[in-house]
């Protein structure tokens, strides 16, 4: 099946030589297929026992899908691959070894050559020599790339093999709204990496190959992730009426106690669209009696709504000038006092794990005399208690690297755990940042993964809130993705270069926050999340009710009698927008 490489290694990763043509469509005129609407593509992964699965597939799947399979197997770095050949085989559709640069072209199976990695970017296929004395984790690494070029027109899929990769890859095409499979371990010749998987949450779909090769079949000709949409359009079905989106909302909020009506209506209608494809409903009005009738299912599309894209130390370049910026400065000023950070949106707290680990890294010597809080929430309560355990899979080590795994994290069965010294800094509650009292007196806030789900009404007021918990000088951290809109009265940047944001001047003005429910003083707030990660604590300020209450600061009588307005007090934060 294999024979003995010639070459060298390391130069046939860079160079890698196919087998077979990639075919007329992806050889041909690039910038007629670029103008094309945008292709679904299907990757694959597998290990031990993944070429029985995946040639299974294959048989059972049709050749006209309109779709682009890439398959990420695992392979000897000495040997080359015969998985051209035996591939051909079994399907009508060209089968080619991937060369560097291709494109994908609809109904094209593309396999990955041996001793390199493979990412897709802008369509095309990406060959990237692979790091010698590290653990490669080829499929991880492709399926994140695939979800970050295809969006909601990715779909993953985990076949036969052992340990974990591919959780992290299907976990990232989940979170942009894409598809994922895995096939059922008692089908599978190796569980491990299907188990892994659907012990992770990232599944939607466990099926035997030939099922798979079904339910893509179906989705092929679905709205959600059919090519008929034009190229610049989301995924999705036609707009959700009004009168039916409301019904949902009230369903919602009735069962969560969570009010969705002022995120993004697009957001949400992409998130159902999602659900019902796949339940095989194609009705809006045969949903809606769904999840009247299966109370589990509004628990579902709940969660489905949350997921969001998370992971450790994402975006390199944002940590970089987070710890060249904003930490020099934080630190200056905590001296013989505490560092005060909130994490809302903290997900399963990967991100409030890597600003406690980079601060710990940037204090070094001085981390045992400077107090450390960090603060993270979430109204996902599934999501809060992941992260309060900190165990993660083995393939973070990608994201963490080597030497940061060794001094913050522990083995343990099924990956690492954060290590106590961090946990212990950190402090997770089930919070929603824009109705339930914030924390104040904070010198930093990372907001990196909510605020372009939110609406303009509700962007504004979450802002609001950011600007009067930070200190003066306090530092508000933004995704890529994210801006302050028409809040540049309250932020202004520190790095132009790098969209950061930063102080404008001024002093504390009378600030009032009103809430529908509970209000708290900062100890009352930091009291909630103290309850919530301790339930046998005995209730304190935070379980105090003040209906339609009001947090209110301490007054600059000049500025206040100039006019100076309720939530204007400025502040900076960094941002990688």
């Amino acid at each position: 099946m294999a024979k003995k490489k010639s070459t060298d290694p390391s130069a046939s990763a860079a160079e890698p030589v196919g087998r077979k043509a990639v075919g007329a469509a992806a050889a041909g005129d690039e910038s007629a297929i670029a103008a094309e609407p945008v292709l679904p593509v299907v990757g694959i992964g597998a290990s031990a026992g993944g070429l029985e699965a995946f040639t299974h597939l294959l048989r059972a799947l049709p050749s006209d899908t309109g779709m682009a399979f890439v398959l990420v197997q695992h392979l000897h770095p000495d040997y080359e691959s015969a998985l051209t050949e035996i591939l051909s085989r079994e399907t009508k559709m060209p089968v080619a070894e991937v060369q560097d640069r291709v494109l994908v072209a609809p109904n094209h199976v593309y396999v990955i050559p041996p001793n390199a990695d493979l990412v897709l970017m802008h369509g095309k296929l990406h060959l990237l020599p692979r790091k010698e004395h590290e653990k490669s984790m080829p499929i991880d690494q492709f399926l994140r790339s695939l979800a970050a070029d295809r969006g909601g027109r990715a779909i993953g899929v985990i076949l036969s093999g052992t340990a974990s990769d591919g959780v992290l890859g299907l976990k990232a095409i989940k979170a942009e709204g894409g598809i994922t499979f895995a096939q059922d371990p008692a089908t599978a010749k190796h569980d491990g990496m299907p188990h892994s998987a659907i012990a992770a949450g990232v599944v939607d779909l466990i099926l035997s190959p030939e099922k798979i090769a079904a339910e893509l079949a179906r989705l092929a000709n679905h709205p959600y992730v059919s090519r008929k949409n034009r190229a610049d359009e989301s995924p999705g079905a036609p707009p959700v009426p009004v009168d039916a989106l409301e019904r949902i909302f009230m369903l919602l909020r009735t069962h969560t106690g969570h009010d969705f009506s002022y995120y993004k209506h697009s957001t949400i209608q992409r998130r159902i669209t999602r659900r019902m494809l796949l339940h095989k409903l194609d009705n809006l009005t045969d949903y809606l009696r769904y999840l009247e009738e299966h109370r589990p299912e509004i628990q579902e599309l709940f969660h489905d709504i949350l997921i969001n894209v998370t992971g450790f130390f994402r975006d390199p370049e944002a940590f970089d000038v987070l710890v060249a910026k904003a930490f020099p400065e934080i630190t200056k000023r905590a001296e013989g006092g505490l560092i005060r950070i909130w994490v809302p949106g903290c997900s399963t707290g990967e991100e409030a794990y890597s600003i406690a680990i980079a601060l710990l890294d940037h204090l070094a010597d001085k981390a045992s005399a400077i107090p450390i809080q960090v603060f993270a929430t979430d109204i996902d309560e599934l999501a809060i208690d992941k992260a309060r355990v900190g165990i993660y899979p083995e393939n973070i080590v990608q994201d963490v690297g080597p030497d940061r795994l060794r001094r913050y994290f522990s083995k343990v069965d099924g990956g690492y755990q954060i290590s106590k010294r961090v946990r212990e800094i950190c402090v997770f509650a089930v919070q929603d940042v824009a109705k339930d009292p914030p924390f104040s007196r904070l010198d930093l806030i990372s907001c990196r993964n909510l605020l372009i789900y939110l609406g303009p009404v509700l962007q504004k007021r979450v802002l609001r809130i950011f600007h009067y918990a930070l200190k003066s000088n306090g530092f508000l951290f933004l995704g890529t993705a994210e801006s302050i809109g028409g809040k540049a009265d309250l932020f202004s940047a520190v790095d132009p270069k790098e969209k950061a944001l930063h102080e404008k001047g001024g002093c504390h003005a009378a600030r009032t926050i009103r809430y529908s429910g509970r209000a708290a003083t900062d100890s009352g707030a930091r009291s909630q999340a103290r309850e919530a990660a301790e339930p046998n604590r005995r209730p304190g300020t935070a379980s105090r009710r003040i209906a339609h209450g009001s947090i209110r600061a301490r007054r600059c009588g000049d500025q206040q009698a100039h006019g100076y307005s309720p939530f204007s007090r400025p502040y900076r934060s960094l941002s990688r927008a």
